[in-house]
C-alpha cells in the first residue's frame, strides 16, 4: 500500500465525519453496558439478551445505506431534483416501518425473551428493556434513514453534529435515571428512549428544511427505487443478524457468565465496526457519484485505496485489543468468571479486526454500486457457513470460544465472495436509470 494516494483527501473528507457519527451511534449501549454492568450480573446478562433482540433492527439499515446510494448516483448524473425526492421517500419508509416493528418489539418481548432460554430476575430485567425500548424505536428509523439521505448528498456534517448531541443526552439521562433516581435497568432503557426522540426529531427537522416541502410528498416511484436495492440489502442484513442472533442462542445457553462476556465483546466488536465502516461509507458515496457521472475507472481505483486503508485500520485495532485484553474488560464488570469468559474469546475477537475491515470496504463499495443481488447471495452463504461452524461448535462444547469461532467463519466466508466479486469488476455498472 502506498503511504499517499490521489483519492486520499476525498476518502478522509467523507470518512473521518462519518467515523464520528458512526463511533457515537453504538455508545448507547456501550453506555447502558458500563452503567448497568455495575448493578449486577443478572442485569448485565439481561441487557445482553434484550441488545441482541435488538441488534436485529440493524436489519432496515436499508433505509439509510440505499439511500446513499441512490441518491449519491443522482446527484452524481446530476439529478438533484430526483436526489431530494428519494430523500422524502425515505423519510416516509422510515417512520412507516418504525411503527411496525415498534409495535412488534412491545408485543412479543415476553416470548422472545422465553426463546432465548432466560430464567428468573434475568428474563424480566430484559422484558422489562424491551417494552420500554421499543418507544424510541420509530425515532431511531427516522434518524437513521435521514443519514442515509445526508450522505448521499455529501453533507455529514449534520448528522455528526446530531448524533453527538444524542450520546451527551444519554449519558447524563443514563446517569441521573439510573443512579440519582435509583430506577435500575428501567431508567437506563427511558435515558436512551428519550435521547433516540430528540434524535429523530432533530433528523426530521434538518431533512425538510434541505428537501423543501413542496417535495416532501409521497412518490410511489422513488419509494419503489429505494426499495429495489433496499430488499437485497435487506436480505444481506438479515442473513448478517441471524448469524449474531444464532450466535447469542448458543451463548445464552451457557450461562450468565458467558453470556456477560459475549455482550462486553460483541458491544465492543459493533462499536469497532461501525469504526472501520466509516470507510465503507465513503465507498458508497464515491462509488456511487463516480459511476452515477460514467467513471468507473476512478470508481475502481479509489476502492482499492479504501480496501487498503480499511485493512489497515483494523490491524491497528488488533495490536491494541491484544496488548490491552487484560484491561479493557475491567471497564464494564469486576467479576472474575466473566472476566475469565472474556479472556478465552479475546484472541479470536483481536485477530479479525484486519479481516473485518477488508469486508466492510468492500461492503461499502458494491453497496454504492448498487450491486444488491450478489451482496445478497454471497451474505446468505456466509450465514450457512456460520451456522455450520454454531453447530460444531455446540456439539463439541467449546463454548464461548467456539462461538466466537464460527464469527471468525462468518468473516472469512464473506471474504472470499466479495473479495472475488470485486477483483472481476462486473459490479462497475455506470448511469444513473
Amino acid at each position: 500500500m502506498r503511504l499517499r494516494s490521489p483519492y486520499d483527501r476525498r476518502i478522509l473528507g467523507f470518512a473521518v465525519p462519518a467515523l464520528g457519527a458512526l463511533a457515537a451511534e453504538p455508545l448507547y449501549v456501550l453506555v447502558d453496558t458500563a452503567v448497568v454492568g455495575h448493578l449486577g450480573r443478572s442485569q448485565l446478562a439481561a441487557l445482553g439478551l434484550a441488545a441482541t433482540v435488538l441488534s436485529v433492527l440493524a436489519m432496515f439499515n436499508f433505509l439509510q445505506y440505499g439511500t446513499t446510494a441512490q441518491v449519491a448516483r443522482a446527484t452524481g448524473a446530476g439529478q438533484d431534483e430526483i436526489a431530494a425526492r428519494l430523500g422524502a421517500q425515505c423519510l416516509w419508509l422510515s417512520l412507516a416501518f418504525g411503527c411496525v416493528v415498534a409495535g412488534l418489539v412491545a408485543a412479543l418481548a415476553d416470548p422472545v425473551v422465553d426463546l432465548f432460554g432466560a430464567e428468573g430476575a434475568t428474563a424480566d430485567y430484559a422484558v422489562t428493556y424491551l417494552r420500554i425500548a421499543a418507544i424510541g424505536v420509530p425515532s431511531a428509523f427516522l434518524a437513521l434513514g435521514g443519514q442515509g439521505f445526508l450522505r448521499g448528498v455529501s453533507d455529514l456534517r449534520t448528522p455528526l453534529v446530531i448524533v453527538i448531541a444524542g450520546n451527551i443526552v444519554n449519558v447524563v439521562l443514563e446517569l441521573w435515571l439510573v443512579y440519582g433516581l435509583d430506577l435500575g435497568i428501567e431508567g437506563s432503557a427511558w435515558g436512551t428512549v428519550v435521547a433516540q426522540t430528540c434524535m429523530g426529531v432533530a433528523m426530521l427537522a434538518a431533512i425538510l428544511r434541505r428537501v423543501g416541502r413542496e417535495r416532501a410528498g409521497l412518490r410511489l416511484e422513488l419509494a419503489r427505487r429505494l426499495l429495489s436495492l433496499g430488499k437485497f440489502i435487506f436480505i444481506r442484513t438479515v442473513s448478517l443478524l441471524l448469524s449474531f442472533v444464532l450466535a447469542g442462542l448458543v451463548v445464552t445457553r451457557l450461562g450468565d457468565a458467558p453470556l456477560a462476556a459475549h455482550q462486553i465483546a460483541f458491544q465492543l466488536w459493533v462499536f469497532l465496526a461501525l469504526v472501520l465502516d466509516a470507510i465503507a461509507i465513503a465507498g458508497q458515496i464515491i462509488v456511487g457519484q463516480e459511476l452515477g457521472a460514467d467513471r468507473s475507472d476512478e470508481a475502481y481505483a479509489a476502492s482499492l485505496r479504501m480496501v487498503w486503508l480499511s485493512c489497515a485500520t483494523g490491524a491497528v485495532f488488533t495490536l491494541l485489543l491484544l496488548a490491552l485484553g487484560d484491561v479493557i474488560p475491567q471497564a464494564f464488570t469486576s467479576d472474575e468468571s466473566v472476566l475469565a469468559q472474556c479472556a478465552l474469546l479475546w484472541p479470536l475477537f483481536a485477530l479479525m479486526q484486519p479481516l473485518n475491515g477488508i469486508v466492510f470496504a468492500l461492503d461499502g463499495i458494491l453497496i454504492g454500486a448498487s450491486d444488491g443481488r450478489y451482496l445478497a447471495l454471497s451474505m446468505v452463504a456466509a450465514f450457512a457457513a456460520c451456522a455450520a461452524a454454531l453447530l460444531v461448535a455446540w456439539e463439541a462444547d467449546w463454548g464461548v470460544r467456539g462461538v466466537w469461532a464460527a464469527l471468525f467463519v462468518l468473516i472469512l466466508t464473506r471474504l472470499s465472495l466479495m473479495g472475488a466479486r470485486f477483483l472481476r469488476r462486473r459490479w462497475l455498472v455506470t448511469g444513473f436509470a
